[in-house]
Parts: C-alpha cells; structure tokens; sequence
C-alpha cells in the first residue's frame, strides 16, 4: 500500500512541496530566533552601558574627595536591584575596593579569568578597550544562570595628580574599574520561551500548510490524473465511446478534452479500418461472385437478343424485350460498377441526355411503384444540353434514388417526384476542396475527420497559450469548421501545417470584412484559398475559382413523401454501409451514389424532415 502510494504523483507533489516548506519555514525560524536573542542581549548591553555610567558618573566627584561611605551607600543602593548580580570597584592591582556584596571587598580578582583578561593582559594594565573588549558572558558555576559583565575604566583626572593631596602619579592612565554584572536569568528564559513559541509555530503553519496543499493537490491533481487513468483503462479495455467529464479549462482539463478528441479519432479510425475490412470484404465478395452472376445473365443476354429479332412482327412483345435486354445489360454493369466501387475506378464518360437517362430509370421502377399505389411525377426541363458523364452509372443513381424513395412511403399512399434544370451558381457553396497542401508540400486533407461526410481539410492552430487543431470544411465558401480547443473572444490565431509546423499565415492582406489578418494553403493548379484567422467570420477568397465567375449545372431533384430521416443520420446516411432500413439494407446504395456523383465532380445534398419527406439535390457542371 505505501509503495503504490509513493508512486502517485499527488504524493510526490506533498512530499516535495512539504519538504521545501520544512527547509523554509526551519531556516527562517532559526534566523528569527537568532535574531531575538541577539536584540535581547544588545538591549541588555545597552542597559548595562547605561548603568555603569550612571553608577561611574554618580560617584565620580565622592570618589574625587575619598568620600568611601557615600561611594559604599549608591553602590549598595542600585546593587540591591533583583536583576543585578553584583556592583564592584576594582583597583589598578586587581583588589575589590567596592562591592555591593560586603563578603566580596577586599579579595583580589583572578587576573587571568575571563573578566579580567582583557584589562590586565601581559600583566599591564590597557588605556583604552573597545566595548566588545568590555563586556563578557560567563556563568559563575557551571549550574548557574548566566551573567552579564560590563566594565567601566575609571580614568585618571588632572585632580588626582595636582592636587596637594594627590595619591597617583600624572603617568597612571587607568586607576581602576567599575565591573558591573547582570543576571541574563529573566532574558535566557525569554529566549527560551520565544524559542519554544517560534518553533510551535513552525510545526503549526508546516502542518498547517500541507493539509492545504494536500488538499488542493488532492482536489487540482490527484482526483483528475485519477478521472484520466480511468479513462486510459476504459479506452486499454476497448471502450473506445468512453468519455472523460469536463475537468476545468485548465491544462489538465486541455488534456482531457484532447483524451476525448482522441478517442473520438480512435473510434472513427477503427469504424474506418472495419469498414475498410468490409469493403476488401465485398470486394473480394465480388470478384468471386461476378462471374457467377455474369454466366447466367450473359445467357439471358443471349437468348433475350435472340427473341428481339423474332418478334420484329409483334411490337408488344419487342418493346418487353427490348426492356429485357437493356436492363440485362445493365445489371451486368451493376456487377461491374460493384467492383469499380470497391476499386475505385474511373466513370466511361460520354456526351450524354440527362433527361433520356431519367426517363430509362423511370421506366425501370415505374412498374414496381405502380403496385405499391405510388406515382411517378416528372418536371423535366427539356433545355438542358448534353452532359459528359457515364450513363450507367448516372442511371443506376437514378435509380437507387427512385426505390429509395419509394421504400420511404410506407403507407403506399403519395408520390416520387424527379425534376430537372439548370442552374447558374456561384462557386461558394459548391465546389468541392479535393487537395490542400502546405508550402512545403504536407497533404492537408484527413480521412480521420469529416464534416457532412466528406474529409475535411486539417490544419493546426496556436491561440493564447493553448494549441490544437481546426478543421475546415472542405466545400468551398460554407463555414461549418470543427475546433478542437477553445478559442477566447477577441485572441488571434496563428495557424500552421501539422506535419512541419509551417507558418500558414500572410504576410500581406487582411479580411474585408472584420479586419482579421488571412492565412492560406495551395490547391494543386488551382491556386491558394484564402481564410479569415476569426473563427466567426466566413469569408474566404478562392481566386482561380471566383474568377470564372458563375457556373451552370444540371440540377437533378428527386423527392418523396415518406417518413423522413432523422436530424442526427443525416451527416452518416452516405457512409458506407450505414442504413436506416434496417435489415432490409445493405447501407451500400448510398455511399455508391456519392462515389459516382463525386468522380463526375458533381455535388449532392439532402434535405429532410421527419414525417414530411426527403429530398436528394444533383447538381452536374455542364461543360
């Protein structure tokens, strides 16, 4: 248990940050304690200074005339204070002339202990001492309280040489000293008590302050790692839909929210690499089932055509046979378009009718929705010229589109409508960024991430600190960007290549709109696109595709009156193999419908609304 808790880094973290307060708070409790003492013992030195002045001054003019009584009386007097020890007059030779202890004069002082040496080193006597000279802590017996020693030298005046009743000659400096001692019992039990209070204090504001920290840690750190490493076991254990709860928006709550954007790409990557299994699946599926498959509709071929001639004298039967033979030929295409799609092959394009494939692919379902009590309305625009595209592959569009449709009304009461027309469109909005690439060449476009289907454009992005990566939409002129972390109101971005970290910026220009400053990336031979760095504003500046200007395109529609697709499936409903028929889809139609009308760089869009039909939106350029 204590090993797997060392190991946490919330422990670490208190043990450090612990250690570093002991350190502090122990050395800053030690200099202040230090620091105590040593203003203590100065202010007891000062009173002592202070003293033996006093005392030196008030006997001076008693000593002057010999006065020994008076001398004796101040002596005694200020010696009887509780704090001092002891008030004595030395004489040049070491003799106690006056004490305020009467047992004390007359004995001779040991000239070689610590209170004397420094008047009486090499037995002479010195004129002048400095007052760290002066003064001494000693202990009078090694169980005693400590004592404060002060001495004064009382120097020779002019008096004690020229007067008549001089008694020292003019060449003695020093005639005595005044030795004043003060007991330090009441001061060392104050720094032993300031001591004993720091320290308390120390302890106090350590313990304190760790429950504070370990708290915090606790609180900022430990429980959040814990969110993360829970999440890592979810994710280790194959849950990749794990997400982690929102942590703050600080760096571990960043961290979060980039846990959960991976897991987001892991998913996605996964459903990418199954439904690229599935795909390798059903291409395999297919190159062992179409000659199966083709065998017996090369027979039908054969014996259909073979009828055809025949009935050249019953028109009926020839128009059913006709009908036979064309759509064997097709299905054959079908089996072919099958394996294209899992190959991605390329559309065998000629000038062709739009309006004449519409009306093959009605008349292939027109039967099949007349049982279901459903009819077919056509709105077709008799203008539209002649398109390069596969026919095939338009009709098996159509097609799909039109069985979709019906299977959509279920109470076998409504109509499917297909309508044709040209439109004349501006390039936002429709056209379709295929290629990106930075200035040093990176592929931008990422299968990992789509918007509305479609791989979007990725680019990495700095903004006040905080870094991650956008994802633009790849349909030209719509602004329907992913950002993967928060951008606050007001900050720039800088935006460069993911892969080399290359500035994407522009050094010249800004955004017409709000002033922004422009970042940008190439299209292989057709120039650079052009964005605002504000994430709110949509404008954007293609120039090789805004100079041509407007484009015509052949607007097919094909719309029902069913039941609708649900909001949320309506970004997945072109993804291989997702269906809403349940069972009774294969989630294929779709995704090979959009393959097509992408290889023919055309565009389609849905519109729907649950309970009140859905419509399917081509749009082909005409060229």
């Amino acid at each position: 248990m204590v090993t797997k808790l060392s190991r946490r880094i919330g422990f670490k973290l208190i043990v450090v940050v612990g250690l570093t307060m002991i350190i502090t708070i122990g050395v800053y409790s030690y200099f202040n304690t230090r620091s105590q003492r040593e203003n203590l013992l100065a202010e007891v030195e000062r009173h002592a200074m202070q003293l033996s002045e006093t005392v030196k001054n008030g006997t001076r003019y008693d000593m002057l005339f010999n006065q020994r009584e008076r001398i004796h009386i101040i002596i005694n007097d200020i010696g009887s204070d509780p704090a001092i020890n002891e008030v004595r007059v030395l004489n040049k030779e070491g003799e106690i002339i006056y004490s305020s202890r009467a047992e004390s004069i007359g004995r001779m002082v040991d000239k070689q202990a610590e209170s004397c040496y420094g008047c009486h080193a090499a037995d002479k006597p010195l004129e002048r001492l400095s007052i760290s000279e002066r003064t001494r802590i000693f202990r009078i017996h090694p169980d005693s309280a400590r004592v404060f020693g002060v001495i004064n030298p009382i120097y020779s005046e002019r008096s004690c040489w020229d007067a008549p009743c001089h008694a020292h000659s003019k060449q003695q400096q020093v005639l005595g000293v005044l030795d004043v001692t003060i007991s330090l019992a009441d001061v060392d039990e104050r720094i032993r008590a300031s001591t004993f209070q720091v320290g308390i204090f120390a302890v106090s504001a350590i313990l304190a302050a760790s429950l504070i920290i370990a708290f915090f840690v606790n609180q900022w750190v430990s429980k959040p790692v814990g969110v993360l490493l829970d999440a890592t076991k979810q994710v280790g254990s194959g849950n990749l839909s794990y997400t982690v709860p929102d942590l703050g928006k600080g760096s571990i709550g960043l961290l979060a929210q980039s846990f959960n954007t991976m897991t987001m790409k892991l998913s996605e990557a996964r459903l990418q690499l199954f439904q690229s299994d599935k795909m390798a699946s059903l291409g395999r599926l297919a190159a062992g089932i179409a000659h199966e498959i083709n065998n017996p509709l090369t027979g039908v071929l054969t014996y259909a055509s073979f009828l055809l001639k025949r009935s050249q004298n019953n028109p009926e039967l020839h128009e059913d046979l006709k009908i036979i033979v064309r759509e064997t030929i097709r299905s054959r295409e079908i089996v072919k378009s099958l394996l294209d799609f899992a190959r991605q092959s390329i559309p065998k394009k000629s000038q062709s009718d739009i309006n004449e494939i519409i009306d093959r692919s009605v008349a292939v379902v027109e039967h099949q929705l007349a049982i279901k009590g459903l009819k077919v309305v056509r709105k077709i625009d008799p203008h539209i010229p002649k398109i390069t595209l596969d026919p095939n592959q338009m009709q098996q569009v159509f097609v799909n589109l039109l069985v979709n449709a019906a299977d959509a009304i279920e109470d076998n009461t409504g109509a499917v409508t297909i309508a044709s027309g040209i439109l004349r469109l501006p390039p936002q909005g429709i056209v379709h960024i295929k290629a990106a690439r930075c200035p040093s060449g990176h592929d931008l476009i990422t299968t990992e991430y789509k918007i509305e289907g479609i791989p979007a454009i990725r680019v990495k992005a700095r903004s006040n600190g905080d870094e991650g990566f956008i994802m633009l939409d790849p349909i030209y002129g719509l602004n329907r960007h992913r950002y993967e972390f928060e951008v606050l109101e007001g900050k720039q971005l800088d935006v460069v290549c993911p892969e080399c970290n290359v500035s994407l910026m522009m050094e010249e220009g800004r955004c017409p709109v709000c002033g922004s400053n422009l970042f940008s990336f190439s299209i292989p031979a057709q120039g650079d696109v052009e964005f605002c760095i504000k994430p709110k504003c949509a404008w954007q500046r293609w120039a090789t595709v805004d100079s041509v200007g407007k484009k015509v395109y052949a607007e097919v529609c094909v719309a029902d009156t069913g039941v609708g697709i649900p909001k949320e499936d309506l970004s997945r409903i072109f993804e291989p193999f997702f269906t809403t028929k349940g069972q009774k889809g294969t989630g294929l139609g779709l995704a090979v419908i959009w393959g097509i009308i992408d290889n023919h760089n055309g565009t389609i869009s849905v519109e729907s609304e649950v309970g009140s039909g859905t419509t399917f939106r081509i749009r082909l350029p005409i060229s």
